[in-house]
């Protein structure tokens, strides 16, 4: 994709959802991090519906450690690998609570440090939570990045280098949410609805009967 197509891209996705947000529900810092670390392999969907559960009951990290294991577990066990995933959270707050005073941390070296937070989910938390020009590359931003040719790449790690030097500095803070939802509602994986993509003339995979 050339660079003038790559500002007209954001451009038309900027214009078109101009204050974008995460799907995931939460209200606290600490409510986004334990949605997104439930997150893995599972749908915002999905991950809703158990938060809503979850969050009214125990929505910081000592009322998650009072519910214990087995409370904790029959809350999120709508939710793929439930169980892997609330051994993670309930060592994250233990580490929140003896390390931070409950609170997340702003780092992400503090971030990956947490059990079940890599890089994809310390990126959602500094972006969403922080503000920060971080790009989380799940499914939907690794097969855009490759299919649009705005930032080919063999792993999610270049696509995310790809996409931070290629992407205009006044749209990187929002552009996480732009691709996640084109790719999740436009550009979906077996068939992109390219004939109601906005910005499908800007894009290297236009069907050919397309004004280029």
């Amino acid at each position: 994709m050339k660079p003038a197509h790559i500002e007209t891209f954001f451009a038309t996705l900027q214009a078109a959802n101009p204050m974008p947000v995460t799907e995931l529900e939460y209200t606290s810092v600490f409510e986004l991090l334990a949605a997104v670390l439930l997150s893995a392999q599972a749908t915002d969907v999905g991950v809703n519906k158990a938060t809503r559960r979850l969050f009214p009951v125990a929505g910081t990290p000592q009322k998650i450690l009072d519910l214990g294991l087995a409370g904790l577990e029959s809350h999120i066990k709508t939710i793929g690998l439930f169980r892997s995933k609330a051994r993670h959270l309930m060592a994250t707050c233990q580490i929140l609570v003896d390390q931070y005073g409950g609170q997340v941390p702003g780092t992400r070296e503090q971030l990956e440090e947490l059990p079940g937070v890599g890089r994809k989910t310390a990126n959602v938390v500094l972006n969403v939570a922080f503000g920060q020009p971080t790009m989380a590359v799940d499914t939907h931003i690794f097969r855009l990045g490759n299919r649009t040719g705005l930032a080919p790449g063999k792993t999610p790690l270049e696509v995310e280098q790809q996409l931070l030097k290629r992407i205009p500095a006044k749209y990187l803070v929002d552009a996480h949410h732009w691709l996640i939802l084109h790719g999740r509602y436009i550009c979906q994986a077996r068939k992109p609805l390219c004939y109601q993509c906005g910005v499908a003339t800007t894009c290297d995979f236009r069907p050919k009967t397309l004004t280029p």
